[in-house]
């Protein structure tokens, strides 16, 4: 046993023994199906630490027969996938190489460009893993040649059966009766934010310390008060979110910085960088265009330094939002706008649009200051979607429109 984690020693050995990710590995599931045809595909793996992703790529390996070789891209090079490359040959390689490549958001472009040529002769076949949206951090040269999974965070009660098979494994391991009602299991759950192994690992610490049975006291001890009140997928993780936008949205830049800082000590950096990508441009907007270029370049840099460096550019964002001159226009011009779709109005696109009266069409470079007018709206449609934001840019920018329109007018 020695100091092999709980979360290790109990690691599930079939699809069956998994908790959560029902969609992949449930009777219906997208990777049971594959399974099932005998099907081994390149594939990445997204999602949150602790919900399965090494050991899916553990159980694949095992059923494909191939030889499964492990790498974390925050320290691996090329010159050890070569390394692994150089088994295929090999009695180890005879069935095929599985590499496994976690983190894989930490290869370059190049490097990961170079894993290409064996994934096309297939020499060896990918899972790669992810936190970050691969659609943001994995090259499309891999992504199109990859299925392409998402690993859910694991609810609390899918976690309730891994804490009472860790507690029987504990209990036949010391040979103790050490007990643990359902509501101290959940207490427990509650507070592992997803993340399996983070509840196993506390599991065991409060195990080692109990006497007859695991008790609330005993949990507390082990979970930090930040943890404690703070549920990444319950109301609280949403009221964190709506209280830092609201307080950008409201111009103040010290309760900002403030719910910042108390999302990214709980850990969770990625909801609070998507969160201020959407008020950049939900409630600054147009009052300062460049506010979501400024934002997704803060949190670029975040992800490069990650944690805890990470805090001072994402820092910098949510003062520099706060800060900001405020505009929901373009936010309500959407809402109007969808609305009057909703409605069914403007099925039929204007004449002018058309191929067939293309002819009727002015084009507006061919016109005095690149204005013309004519009617872009389908008939039945509202129109009046946008407003201009009372702020510096855009009252400037209906000052210079005003004049050009009135020119033609």
């Amino acid at each position: 046993m020695g100091n092999q984690p709980l979360a290790d020693r109990i690691r599930p050995q079939s699809f069956d023994e998994m908790v959560g990710q029902k969609h992949l590995f449930g009777e219906n599931g997208a990777i049971t199906r594959m399974d099932k045809n005998n099907y081994i595909t390149n594939m990445i793996f997204y999602g949150p630490p602790g919900t399965g992703k090494t050991t899916a790529a553990n159980i694949i390996a095992k059923k494909s027969g191939m030889k499964l070789f492990s790498l974390n891209a925050t320290s691996a090079s090329l010159n050890d996938v070569r390394d692994i490359i150089s088994q295929t040959g090999t009695l180890f390689g005879s069935n095929g190489i599985l590499l496994y490549l976690d983190e894989i958001q930490y290869f370059n472009k190049k490097q990961q460009q170079s894993l290409l040529e064996y994934m096309e002769d297939g020499r060896i076949t990918l899972i790669a893993s992810t936190t970050e949206n691969p659609f943001f951090y994995i090259y499309n040269s891999i992504l199109s040649r990859s299925a392409v999974f998402e690993f859910k965070s694991v609810t609390k009660e899918e976690l309730i059966p891994a804490l009472k098979r860790g507690l029987d494994i504990l209990n036949t391991e010391h040979n103790k009766n050490i007990k643990a009602s359902d509501s101290a299991l959940m207490q427990i759950a509650k507070c592992a934010s997803g993340d399996v192994r983070r509840s196993l690992n506390t599991l065991e610490n409060v195990y080692m310390t109990a006497d007859d049975e695991i008790t609330p006291e005993l949990i507390d001890a082990f979970i930090p008060e930040a943890s404690s009140v703070y549920d990444r997928h319950g109301d609280a993780h949403y009221d964190m979110l709506s209280a830092l936008q609201k307080s950008i949205r409201g111009s103040d830049p010290n309760a900002a910085v403030f719910y910042l800082a108390k999302l990214l000590e709980s850990g969770d950096m990625i909801s609070a960088c998507r969160r201020l990508q959407v008020i950049a441009s939900e409630d600054i907007g147009l009052a300062y265009p460049l506010a979501p270029v400024m934002v997704k370049s803060c949190i670029d840099s975040a992800f490069n330094v990650g944690m805890p460096e990470a805090r001072i550019p994402l820092a910098n964002a949510a003062i520099f939002l706060a800060t900001c001159p405020k505009s929901n226009s373009a936010y309500m011009a959407y809402a109007l706008a969808k609305e009057d779709i909703e409605k069914g109005n403007g099925i039929q696109v204007p004449r002018l649009f058309q191929s067939r009266y293309s002819d009727e069409y002015k084009y507006p470079h061919d016109y005095p200051n690149h204005y013309v007018e004519q009617k872009y709206l389908p008939d039945d449609a509202t129109g009046n979607y946008y407003t201009y934001g009372n702020n510096k840019q855009e009252q400037a920018a209906k000052a210079y429109w005003d004049l050009i329109k009135k020119t033609h007018g």
